[in-house]
């Protein structure tokens, strides 16, 4: 096992340097596209653009012998409020949950840092409705997520949110952050909770950013949406992370 693995380690890096050129073209003529489309078109523009750029990354992660193998419920309403809730194994995980889940307008609760320096993904983050936390200062954090909460209510989009707080490096699930939930859940009543299990997506960062293992099976599984109000707070949480970790692979 140890020796394929180390095969598979030389292997990747012919093909991550080739997946790296592209992906590097690709965010930043997205760039280009989605400044056009904001500036000039509107949202509607802008969001289609968002949603081919990470359609494209998704071909990036091909060159690279990644598949993507999704199971997504039928039991979501389409004009309602949503809250994604997934676990959280690499950068990765972001470009599936925007494809699959385009219809709903998904936008994310990100740390601050990727707000600036990234072709396409910092200008969609700081344009595209999504919202940017400074995890080191809780009171802006909670400012913004309650902004976020009205902004989803107002257009009945839905809000991506990993509440594990950090990627797992291994695929084992942490245990839930509750406080952005919490405040979520309290402030859209009305609104649904979608949780979203992600396997296999840690293994494209096993070597860290460089070489990117080659494939891999990338499996996505949204779970039926849970009305919000149903539930007290806490037993909503405690039964979207239950969801969530039973389908992890251990």
């Amino acid at each position: 096992m140890t020796r394929m693995r180390a095969l598979q380690k030389i292997i990747s890096y012919p093909f991550s340097i080739v997946f790296y050129l592209v992906f590097g073209i690709t965010i930043c003529v997205f760039h280009v596209i989605q400044w056009i489309c904001f500036n000039w078109i509107g949202y509607e523009a802008h969001k289609k653009s968002v949603d081919i750029f990470n359609w494209a990354l998704m071909r990036c992660l091909n060159l690279l012998g990644t598949t993507f193998h999704t199971t997504i419920s039928d039991a979501i309403p389409a004009n309602a409020p949503l809250i994604i809730v997934s676990n959280h194994q690499s950068m990765w995980d972001i470009p599936p949950i925007s494809w699959y889940f385009r219809k709903y307008h998904p936008k994310f609760i990100s740390k601050m840092e990727l707000g600036k320096g990234i072709p396409s993904v910092s200008y969609n983050l700081r344009h595209g409705g999504s919202i940017l936390i400074d995890r080191n200062n809780p009171r802006q954090a909670i400012v913004e997520m309650v902004k976020f909460s009205k902004y989803l209510q107002k257009y009945n989009r839905s809000g991506v949110i990993f509440p594990e707080g950090t990627r797992s490096k291994t695929g084992a699930p942490k245990p839930f952050r509750r406080t952005g939930l919490q405040t979520l859940f309290k402030k859209i009543p009305n609104g649904y909770v979608v949780p979203v299990t992600i396997n296999n997506s840690w293994k494209l960062q096993r070597w860290g950013l460089f070489p990117v293992q080659i494939g891999v099976k990338f499996e996505f599984t949204a779970h039926p949406a849970i009305k919000i109000s149903d539930y007290e707070v806490e037993a909503l949480i405690d039964k979207v992370e239950e969801i969530v970790d039973l389908k992890i692979h251990k």
